[in-house]
């Protein structure tokens, strides 16, 4: 009773979807007769006066004229807007549309199925044999699905394996890939190896009924395998990655104190870059002191700040250490620079760092990849509101020569204007301490 049931109801939503495409067909159709009548209703020629007279007749014939080129005229229009009309795919692309095909090819699966159902069912009652051995399917669909898979993987390797093995713009990158190419190739071995496994079992240990199904519970030497081997091979990788990571992101205070001092800071939706000065040392910021015209907090007091400079953009010498003093205004924003193998989260309160050094020049890369066009960036890695997109800052990587010819054109942060600033507070401070020492002395 349910079956006969269920089977009513998809019959009828088979009959609304043919109908709804059908509605949809026709309406497209009367839309089209539409325009085209539309079109040939404006191409008609106007009514004209009887001619009475041959006073009359070159005036007439003038007209026609003028009738005949407009008509012609009229007609490419009309088949231009013909063509338009008739090409009306994109209108069957709708959401609807999709839907109601895949209801049908359910449908028609499903019927089929049911159909293949009672066919075996029948020769069950006449006492003979299915005449389909559905576990024999199955596994073959298995081993097709394994086959699919594998080239999967061999095509995702081949087509976006660059992302992994695009050469490193930086000299800790090389570490970087080569720890990352080291654990995808062995998970890739052991993924090749379980899955075809996993699937070659299931075909040659297929249901028969020449066959019965060993039991087996248990086998600890087969359980300490599959739990001592994995885990002695992630300690392995776990520690690779670990002491990595450290080399990187840990280096010796001399080297810190000698790599370019360079301080970035994420708001939304930009990034704000300040350059040490000569003396390579970044003036200390405190965010109550953020002003209109000192839009970082920095402390002009600290005598380290005042030759600090205003960066446009990020540009770098080559083959020199850069220490990042990273931060944020606002919320989480994540300091992110692909070609480079540096990411670092900028999180507000907290500076982070991260030490690299550039290896290749913008124009060294432009040419090993073959893109003339092509530049360093700067991301966010942190969706961090609706502008997150907008937070793209471009970097160029330089000579020594050309970075200091380029820093010393950039302006410094103590500007005219914040030494006016500092000045009419100094001079406000002196008025309110000389107002508070004539209260004192009148009281």
């Amino acid at each position: 009773m349910r079956f006969n049931k269920l089977f009513k109801i998809r019959n009828l939503i088979a009959v609304l979807a043919i109908g709804f495409m059908a509605a949809g067909a026709s309406v497209s159709a009367q839309d089209s007769t539409a325009a085209a009548s539309a079109t040939e209703t404006s191409a008609a020629s106007p009514v004209t006066a009887p001619v009475t007279d041959a006073a009359d007749m070159d005036a007439f014939a003038s007209e026609l004229v003028k009738v005949s080129e407009s008509a012609t005229s009229d007609d490419a229009s009309t088949l231009a807007a013909a063509d338009e009309v008739v090409d009306n795919s994109t209108l069957y692309k709708t959401a609807a549309y999709y839907t109601i095909l895949f209801l049908l090819v359910c449908i028609f699966l499903a019927i089929i199925g049911k159909i293949l159902r009672v066919y075996e069912l029948t020769r069950e009652i006449q006492g003979k044999e299915g005449a389909l051995n559905w576990n024999t399917i199955q596994g073959g669909i298995f081993i097709a699905f394994l086959v699919l898979g594998l080239y999967g993987t061999y095509w995702t390797y081949d087509v976006w394996g660059y992302v992994v093995t695009g050469e490193s713009a930086s000299v800790h990158g090389d570490r970087i890939d080569s720890m990352m190419l080291t654990t995808v190739a062995i998970t890739t071995l052991v993924f090749v190896i379980t899955q075809i496994l996993l699937f070659w079992f299931i075909f040659k240990y297929r249901g028969s009924t020449v066959r019965k199904a060993y039991y087996y519970p248990h086998n600890n030497a087969i359980e300490r395998l599959w739990t001592i081997v994995p885990a002695f091979v992630l300690t392995i990788l776990v520690v690779f990655g670990f002491f990595t990571w450290r080399s990187i992101t840990n280096p010796p205070e001399a080297d810190q104190k000698a790599a370019l001092s360079v301080e970035v800071t994420g708001e939304q939706f930009k990034w704000n870059v300040r350059y040490a000065g000569a003396d390579n040392e970044l003036g200390v910021r405190n965010y109550k002191l953020t002003t209109p015209t000192n839009t970082l907090g920095i402390d002009y007091a600290d005598k380290k700040s005042w030759d600090d400079r205003l960066g446009p953009e990020i540009v770098l010498p080559v083959n020199k250490p850069v220490r990042v003093t990273i931060n944020s205004k606002d919320v989480l924003h994540s300091f992110y620079m692909p070609e480079f193998r540096v990411q670092m989260n900028a999180v507000p309160g907290m500076p982070t760092y991260f030490q690299f050094t550039p290896k290749l020049t913008t124009e060294e890369m432009r040419e090993k990849k073959g893109n003339p066009a092509f530049d360093y960036v700067l991301l966010c890695a942190k969706i961090c509101g609706s502008g997150h997109y907008n937070m793209q800052y471009k970097v160029k990587v330089v000579s020594e020569q050309e970075y200091n010819e380029w820093i010393t054109k950039q302006p410094l942060f103590f500007n005219d204007d914040v030494k006016k600033e500092m000045q009419q507070k100094v001079a406000s401070s002196v008025k309110e301490v000389a107002v508070d020492n004539k209260l004192a002395l009148n009281n």
